[in-house]
């Protein structure tokens, strides 16, 4: 609450101070990574994709007056998101990327309806949001406005100097996510940009503290998301080369963060060089990927583990396996402006103790995805406990689900790993269900040293007196995978696209259906999981996933040293 004054009181002070503001960037700037002419092709239809979720951004009718877009979300949640992102310019990447006048213009005409219609907007003052524009606008420089008329060049000057001014004012961010290291970036773009040196002093002096507070010592960024992992290196990877280029020199905890970052973000690859499907994240080019991991300049080697981050990797031979093996982030109960979350739980699944499966180039088992910026309910639908290959105990999700980030949740995970001549034993608990029902969570998989079998045990452990439930254990395939029901219907027959087969199996008590699912790692596409239904009164349940050829799988006790 005082640290929320302080800044307020900074910003204020900060505004009544004039800047001069020169007509263009003091140095050069070139946004690093390439956009998506595709996206850019549909921005020039009038149509934004953020997210995985395309929305009109047209000119809306006025009475009374010319037409505008629309920068406003109706309601918070999921849109606001999506709003973010076009308030944060990001978007001219993708207009770049294809390379015509006609792209060109179209930026240019949506930033001038913007600085007329949009620049007022809460969501736009957002630090995280603005940090972003700052670093975007400079970024495409070149593209945007270099060539622009003298009056449009100063008035994305004349905000771009407020915009870094109110963000470097309100340093340290208040946001415990990736949002406030965008901000630190942002105001030290704008700082060097406008050779303003106690600005840029003053964002140098915060960043180590940031650094701190965003990535664990395995490397882990603490939204404990894939895919905010490859955005953050991102990050990381710009202020680095940022300072480099103002000739000021790092702190020497940038450069420590970027050699843990870089393979903690190696380990959530799958073999086909795309990123696990945890807590938010969708599907990335390999060949993006591998740029980022480049630019990063670090050699480092995938580990097995992130202890304090919490993912698991365990592979043999050609199959790899890859678990969520971490409590939630932490959260904030109040909104930065325009409404945004500040926790780092903001876009948390309720996925713990769920995994991934891949068989060389090829994925098996998957989670559902991501759509952050989709409307509530199928926001949420993929948060869910139900769209995660995990168990779901009375079709009730493990951490609750808010818009804001989750409510009840998982507060304990713990982990035993053993490793034996090849083979590979993983035992993780979760207390998400303890308090209200009574039962905590319990996942052992054993993987061969050939890898050729992954047997599984879930179990219920009652921690006091306490009824027991149904519960289903679900296994979403990805959607190049085919299954059918075995015809005992006690497994079915997995088919991966290169032929190669592979067969899940379960007891006798426990029903097996074949049941639709959905993929949203991209584009959305229909898939099939398998489900494992166990009435009420049953504790637990026994599976094994083999490739076909293979003798029925025993996973043998690990031996104590």
């Amino acid at each position: 609450m005082i640290g929320g004054v302080l800044r307020g009181a900074r910003r204020i002070l900060a505004n009544l101070k004039p800047i001069k503001v020169p007509e263009g960037p003091a140095r050069s700037f070139r946004d690093l990574w390439p956009g998506d002419a595709a996206r850019g092709a549909r921005l020039l239809r009038g149509e934004f994709e953020a997210h995985g979720t395309t929305r009109p951004l047209r000119p809306q009718e006025v009475e009374g007056g010319p037409s505008r877009h629309d920068w406003t979300p109706a309601q918070p949640g999921g849109t606001g998101t999506w709003y973010a992102a076009a308030h944060a310019f990001a978007w001219l990447r993708d207009l770049r990327a294809l390379g015509t006048d006609a792209a060109r213009l179209r930026g240019r005409a949506l930033a001038a309806d913007w600085l007329l219609n949009g620049a007022s907007d809460p969501l736009a003052e957002a630090p995280e949001v603005a940090g972003a524009r700052i670093s975007a606008w400079l970024g495409h420089w070149d593209f945007l406005a270099a060539t622009a008329e003298d009056d449009f060049r100063r008035q994305l000057m004349q905000r771009l100097a407020q915009d870094a001014r109110s963000v470097v004012a309100g340093l340290p961010a208040e946001a415990l996510h990736r949002g406030a290291l965008v901000a630190l970036k942002g105001g030290m773009a704008g700082a060097v940009a406008l050779e303003e040196e106690t600005w840029l002093a003053r964002c140098v002096r915060f960043l180590p503290q940031e650094l701190e507070r965003q990535f664990r010592a395995d490397g882990g960024h603490v939204e404990r998301s894939p895919g905010v992992q490859l955005s953050a290196l991102q990050d990381l990877i710009e202020i680095r080369n940022l300072l480099h280029g103002a000739g000021v020199e790092a702190p020497p905890q940038l450069a420590a963060t970027l050699d843990r970052a870089a393979p903690a973000l190696r380990l959530m690859r799958h073999a086909d060089g795309g990123l696990s499907l945890f807590n938010g994240t969708r599907d990335e080019a390999a060949s993006f990927i591998d740029l980022v991991l480049t630019q990063g300049q670090s050699r480092g080697r995938a580990p097995s583990l992130l202890p304090e981050t919490g993912f698991h990797r365990l592979a043999a031979s050609r199959t790899l396996v890859l678990m969520d093996c971490g409590a939630p982030p932490a959260a904030r109960r109040d909104a930065a402006p325009g409404g945004l979350p500040r926790g780092a739980d903001r876009n948390a699944h309720a996925g713990t103790l769920s995994f991934e499966v891949s068989v060389g180039r090829e994925r098996l088992i998957v989670n559902c995805g991501a759509a952050p910026a989709a409307e509530g309910e199928w926001r949420d639908a993929m948060r869910a406990t139900a769209a995660h290959s995990t168990l779901v105990l009375a079709d009730t999700n493990s951490s609750e689900l808010r818009p804001e980030g989750l409510g009840r949740r998982v507060e304990t995970v713990t982990t035993d790993r053993f490793e034996e001549e090849g083979k590979l034993w993983l035992d993780g608990t979760h207390d998400g269900w303890v308090k209200q029902f009574g039962l905590r969570h319990r996942r052992r998989l054993f993987l061969s040293e050939s890898g050729d079998s992954l047997i599984g045990e879930d179990v219920l452990e009652a921690v006091r007196d306490t009824t027991l439930p149904g519960f289903t254990v679900r296994f979403h395939l990805h959607p190049t995978v085919t299954a059918s029901l075995q015809q005992d219907e006690q497994g079915a027959l997995l088919r991966l696209p290169s032929g190669v087969g592979w067969r899940l199996r379960a007891g006798r008590e426990v029903r097996v259906a074949i049941e639709e699912s959905i993929y949203l790692g991209g584009e959305p596409r229909r898939s099939q999981q398998v489900a494992l239904h166990l009435e009420a009164g049953a504790t637990g349940v026994n599976w094994a996933l083999s490739r076909i050829g293979v003798p029925a799988p025993t996973a043998p006790e690990p031996q104590p040293e």
